[in-house]
């Protein structure tokens, strides 16, 4: 059997070693294992016409070749944010123009029939694609076409539906409280209040878990639109009545104030996402301006996707990559690997697309004080999600 892989979206620590695990489960099994560069851009970007295309967008994944690759961050195939589905036409390839008019209705292509030849083409039996929900809902699309795929979810927001854990959360959390915590000091000694942004588009969970386990004094989360005056006239109260004098709060770069919109820029992709990031600085001015309080303003932003998984998003990552090959062996395809209720799960790759996976505002928030409220946690997930 000849495998295919491919990581697609933003990097999250744990990709290597989960690239690495299916590699040596595929090698037990005398399986073959190539890689596609810059996700889903690797098998756009083939061209089963041109001899010379393989060197650039495909790699021979040998036990020799990722031997070491666990002991650096990030994902050694390099990814991109594209879905062959809806391409803009700036991204079609040159060897491709003309092949693949706009879809009727919209001003994108569809060139899946490309994807399709382009797998056949170098011998692809089944494809595992390691994601978010873009990534994961493009796998699905090429299940229902008929190749056989397994999915692997990751994403630092924890938000794709269908699993209780995706690869990257625990790492991102780790690393928010750790800089949270060493903000404390630098907050202190200049008697200010810290604003931390954090990443969290549609999900306020990073957010919510590191502001729980930091205790810092607020949070604002995705879910939750906020009312910047009370938050400003919370923190200057926490402030004051800490001995240190200062305040901490922790914000999703998804967070936006009432009445307000989300802090966006640049050109939106095909799904109409623009890059968030600034909603921390500008809560920060607004601290500035209604508190007379000095204000340290932080996004932590790619530091807490970059470099080495923890020790949990490795077994998560490891176990991941183990059951993907594990399923293939037993004659299984199209599924989406997940944890649940605590379980190595399988479910349908559809799933990632069957829904929205946000936090339980009731149950985990408060929203009158704008921080965690968890109080309960007997039978909860180890996660609280």
């Amino acid at each position: 059997m000849r495998i295919g892989i491919l990581t697609g979206g933003g990097d999250v620590p744990g990709l290597n070693p989960c690239i690495k695990t299916v590699v040596k489960r595929a090698e037990e099994l005398g399986w073959e294992v190539i890689g596609f560069r810059r996700g889903w851009m690797g098998p756009l970007h083939y061209n089963p016409d041109d001899p010379e295309s393989a060197a650039r967008w495909l790699v021979s994944l040998t036990p020799d070749y990722v031997r070491n690759i666990d002991q650096q961050g990030g994902t050694v195939l390099h990814t991109s944010r594209l879905d062959p589905g809806l391409l803009l036409p700036a991204d079609l390839p040159e060897f491709l123009a003309g092949a693949y008019p706009l879809t009727p209705g919209s001003a994108l292509h569809d060139v899946t029939p490309h994807i399709l030849r382009v797998l056949q083409h170098v011998g692809v039996d089944a494809l595992i694609a390691i994601g978010g929900d873009g990534t994961l809902s493009y796998a699905a699309r090429l299940e229902r076409e008929g190749v056989p795929v397994m999915g692997i979810p990751k994403t630092m927001d924890n938000d794709v539906f269908g699993t209780d854990y995706c690869i990257g959360f625990s790492t991102a959390v780790s690393r928010s409280v750790e800089y949270v915590n060493q903000l404390r000091t630098t907050a202190g000694s200049h008697e200010r209040i810290a604003i931390v942004e954090v990443f969290g588009r549609n999900s306020g969970e990073t957010a919510l878990i590191s502001s729980y386990l930091a205790d810092v004094d607020r949070a604002l989360i995705a879910e939750v639109p906020f009312d910047v005056e009370r938050v400003a006239g919370m923190l200057a109260r926490d402030r004051h009545d800490n001995p240190a004098r200062y305040a901490m709060a922790v914000i999703s770069e998804g967070a936006y104030m009432k009445g307000g919109a989300l802090v966006a820029r640049g050109e939106a992709d095909p799904h109409g996402n623009r890059k968030l990031g600034g909603i921390g600085e500008i809560l920060g001015q607004d601290i500035r301006r209604l508190t007379g309080v000095n204000v340290i303003c932080q996004n932590l932003a790619y530091l807490i996707r970059s470099g080495l998984p923890d020790s949990l998003d490795r077994m998560v990552a490891t176990s991941y990559g183990t059951m993907a090959v594990q399923l293939l062996a037993e004659g299984r395809s199209g599924r989406m690997m997940a944890l649940n209720d605590g379980k190595y799960d399988a479910v349908p790759i559809q799933t990632c697309g069957q829904g929205r996976k946000r936090v339980d505002v009731a149950g985990l928030y408060d929203v009158e004080e704008y921080r965690p409220r968890i109080a309960r946690v007997l039978h909860m997930p180890m996660f609280l999600y």
